[in-house]
């Protein structure tokens, strides 16, 4: 991404505010939120919307990472050391549980999060979790078909990337929390789970700094609902590194994240019928 003038070089990623279609897109995500956090159950029952958009947004992380289960299997399952597809919903819950566990890390370690993130979601790999995969491994991610930096490449825009969080900025949440997601997902830095961290990742940003505080807004459910083929086309965008293309990809996260607080708005709704 390339930014401009004095204050681009102190946060680079304010400059993607700046962005045409952006400050519409934070604009509308801001909203969506607030009407979750206004509607009445929210004042009564949050823990349960709550409880209730950490299941739906590991299913829907799950779903873009090839398992995509009905919410109702997910919810009845209880064993999740099957196949492949049983694994990979598994791994997506462990990371949405432990993404609430990390807030108070990110900003200080975030490199040390993704690797607790890596560890958690691939614990039946002992071998290879919770480190950046090493020259010469292989990646399994077969959904996300996109050319692979190189070990010392994803070093260097890791440190890069957790200067950035660590700095801080001016950035709104939702351009901070896309930048991440999308270059986790562009350097898939982990021998495997990487889709299923960098939404994690954007989740913890999300949460932590302040749009989401009661993780009630899942992006996740917003990605799946949009589709694995949109997702990969707004990721390529990022990829470009274009003005247009990293706006796609912003403008792509934003509806996701509103989407998801659609889905919550109606878990509120739902509970105030008496009908969930």
């Amino acid at each position: 991404m390339s930014t401009t003038g004095a204050t681009a070089d102190r946060d680079p990623l304010a400059a993607l505010g700046a962005l045409p279609g952006v400050a519409d897109s934070v604009e509308s995500v801001r909203k969506a939120v607030d009407r979750v956090y206004g509607h009445r159950i929210m004042r009564r029952r949050s823990n349960e919307i709550t409880s209730e958009a950490a299941l739906r947004g590991a299913r829907g992380s799950a779903a873009l990472s090839g398992a995509d289960w009905a919410l109702e299997e997910v919810r009845r399952r209880t064993d999740f050391s099957g196949d492949g597809e049983a694994r990979t919903v598994g791994a997506a819950l462990r990371l949405t549980a432990e993404a609430g566990q990390l807030l108070s890390i990110w900003r200080q370690s975030p490199l040390r999060v993704l690797a607790r993130l890596h560890l958690v979601a691939a614990a039946d790999d002992a071998d290879v979790v919770g480190r950046p995969r090493q020259p010469g491994e292989p990646v399994h991610e077969p959904l996300v078909e996109r050319p692979l930096p190189g070990a010392g490449e994803v070093s260097a825009r890791l440190e890069g990337l957790a200067e950035l969080i660590i700095a801080g900025g001016s950035a709104p949440a939702l351009v901070t929390a896309a930048v991440v997601h999308g270059e986790l997902l562009a350097l898939r830095p982990f021998v495997s789970h990487n889709g299923l961290v960098a939404r994690a990742a954007e989740r913890i940003v999300l949460v932590g700094s302040g749009l989401d505080p009661k993780s009630v807004c899942p992006a996740e459910v917003g990605h799946a609902e949009l589709g694995l083929d949109a997702y990969l086309t707004a990721f390529d965008g990022y990829l470009s590194g274009t003005a247009e293309g990293m706006a796609a990809w912003i403008a792509h996260c934003g509806k996701a994240v509103g989407l998801g607080a659609r889905e919550s708005t109606a878990v509120c709704e739902a509970l105030q019928r008496g009908a969930a």
